[in-house]
């Protein structure tokens, strides 16, 4: 039995026990007046990094894996909803995000990467998910540490460097009423994706990065066959919320998906909430877990 399926069948067990605990989120000490309007990069990581836990709580963990339940829901062309299990398992640069379903056409999402080669699971053969393949096609956020966020131990931010990419622009903004920074995110050799990063302006958690990327109308055969085309739009937005201590480090608890398309066959919107409710921390996993087999 694979350390992804041990760690499911025990997330199946936790789910369905009587006694769960309520995972209680720590209120955020109010800051004293506005924050600044900009921010240096290399001055929010640091806030950044203390907000998560002390250096050596950070230094402590060698591996990371949360569980538990999580929703998908589809909107658009077929609409619906499942829900199952999570696993985010991660070890040094190494990660691997994990759901299982008990639907037939749609019974996993599987993605990892074993340090050299990010792999992504068919969800039938032959046939990867919507997100599987916006994901394999912009392998970069998932090979640089930004997916999943401080969820995993492969982190960007983790240990910042400018060899792998750069924040800039961090300046102030709002989301839902809240004053957060919100950076721009440059990949080392570039990107087609516009990559964003927030962070709450008082706590300096990382609560969301939004990941887009706009394809031109194509040219068609003739004038009125150009004038048919549409632009594509593809979008990914994470959040984080929900945090509270574990190991001497503050993590999130929810975890929220959302992929949208916009084609010219219409948009689709796909979501997958997440309430991550086991930690372990420091477990030895193989590293062949963290190579998906196509077809698992």
């Amino acid at each position: 039995m694979s350390y992804f399926e041990r760690a499911v069948r025990s997330t199946i067990v936790l789910s369905l026990s009587v006694a769960l605990f309520a995972v209680l989120a720590v209120p955020a000490s109010p800051a004293s007046g506005d924050p600044p309007d900009k921010m240096e990069a290399e001055e929010l990581v640091s806030k950044h990094l203390a907000s998560i836990g002390s250096e050596e709580a950070r230094k402590k963990i060698t591996s990371m894996t949360a569980a538990g339940p999580t929703k998908a829901v589809f909107k658009g062309r077929g609409t619906g909803e499942t829900s199952g299990v999570v696993v985010l398992a991660s070890q040094g640069r190494k990660n691997l995000i994990g759901m299982k379903f008990p639907t037939p056409d749609y019974p996993h999402e599987r993605m990892g990467y074993d340090g050299n080669d990010f792999t992504v699971a068919f969800v039938v053969p032959g046939q990867r998910s919507e997100l599987g393949e916006f994901l394999k096609t912009n392998d970069r956020s998932f090979k640089n540490g930004i997916l999943g966020g401080v969820l995993s131990t492969s982190w960007e931010l983790l240990d910042y460097s400018d060899e792998r990419g750069e924040l800039e622009s961090c300046k102030t903004t709002k989301i839902d009423k809240v004053a957060v920074y919100r950076c721009r995110y440059k990949p080392d050799g570039g990107s087609d994706l516009k990559i964003e990063m927030f962070f709450d302006a008082n706590t300096f958690r990382h609560v969301r990065t939004e990941y887009s990327r706009v394809v031109s109308a194509r040219q068609g055969a003739s004038i009125d066959d150009s004038a048919r085309q549409q632009e594509e739009r593809y979008e990914l937005i994470e959040e984080f919320g929900n945090f509270s201590e574990e190991s001497g480090l503050m993590l999130p608890h929810s975890y929220t998906i959302k992929y949208e398309k916009q084609t010219g066959q219409g948009t689709r919107l796909y979501t997958w909430t997440m309430d991550l409710q086991q930690f372990q921390f420091n477990n030895d996993i193989d590293p062949k877990e963290f190579k998906v087999d196509s077809y698992s």
